[in-house]
């Protein structure tokens, strides 16, 4: 798992619009970057939600992995391998701030607001 004033893993990913996005391209912002489970499409999941901000793919766990966030879980006694619901935000230097795995879906919206200033 990645720990708060790390390096943040670098990744490059397609967005929900097919652009590619890299972490290096956010040099100089904060990023607040969260994992979670499939949830429709990506697209149409922004739109239903109005989300101002791309939703990226990492099909092959890559990066989820990286940063901890691909692991273990159970469900009704069985036990696979999947996303773990995770929040990690990185500064503008690409350090991690903040790391927290299995954040509760109710708590996403209060961890993004507590970064903002």
């Amino acid at each position: 798992m990645v720990e708060n004033g790390q390096m943040a893993p670098e990744f490059t990913l397609t967005s929900d619009q097919g652009e590619t996005v890299r972490l290096a391209d956010f040099r100089g912002r904060k990023v607040v970057l969260y994992f979670y489970p499939k949830a429709d499409t990506l697209a149409a999941f922004r739109e239903k939600y109005a989300l101002p901000f791309p939703l990226l793919s990492d099909p092959d766990h890559q990066v989820a992995g990286a940063y901890g966030a691909w692991g273990e879980k159970k469900m009704y006694g069985k036990t696979y391998e999947g996303i773990i619901r995770s929040h990690f935000a990185i500064d503008e230097a690409g350090r991690v701030t903040d790391a927290k795995i299995q954040v509760k879906p109710e708590t996403t919206v209060e961890l993004a607001f507590q970064l903002l200033p």
